[in-house]
């Protein structure tokens, strides 16, 4: 099967979701190497949104996007949204990859500043989350959006909570 093509025309892996079953006997470290790999889907939002993950270790992840001028504001600049996305990303799956098998996680709280405008000629953008704190039930992380040349497009911070994941959830 031929992967599907981003709205830049570049190849992307096949999307979808990972079925719970599947998720909860894996740790979160495992799901994400087997995803870059493209042993298991990238989300379908990641295709639609022009992203993708690129690398995870414990406790890191990182997301590469593209914006483009589908994404822009009534003003001419990619949307705030789009900044955010990328960001929510590495920073809730910072936290995933420190999860054991069994574990599950959700966003509480979310916070983004965005420091420069963002365009179609931005080019290619990277988004790296890295855990701050992580507890039994609560996790922190931290994110910066940075363009090829290392400028500062946006950070933000985030709280999620750790939870059990069971297939009847």
């Amino acid at each position: 099967m031929t992967a599907p093509e981003d709205r830049a025309g570049k190849t992307h892996p096949e999307t979808g979701t990972v079925p719970l079953e599947l998720a909860a006997s894996h740790d979160g470290l495992t799901l994400f190497r087997k995803m870059i790999a493209g042993e298991l889907p990238a989300a379908p939002m990641a295709r639609v949104l022009n992203f993708r993950l690129t690398e995870a270790e414990h406790g890191h992840a990182v997301f590469r996007g593209t914006p483009l001028a589908d994404f822009y504001n009534p003003l001419g600049t990619v949307h705030g949204g789009w900044a955010s996305t990328l960001l929510d990303s590495a920073l809730g799956c910072a936290v995933h990859t420190t999860l054991a098998a069994g574990e599950g996680y959700t966003t509480v709280e979310f916070k983004v500043n965005l420091t420069r405008p963002i365009s179609e000629t931005t080019g290619e953008v990277v988004s790296e989350g890295r855990i701050v704190h992580r507890g039994r039930r609560i996790a922190t992380s931290e994110a910066t959006l940075k363009d090829s040349a290392g400028k500062l497009l946006a950070h933000g911070t985030e709280t999620c909570m750790i939870f059990p994941l069971t297939p009847e959830a």
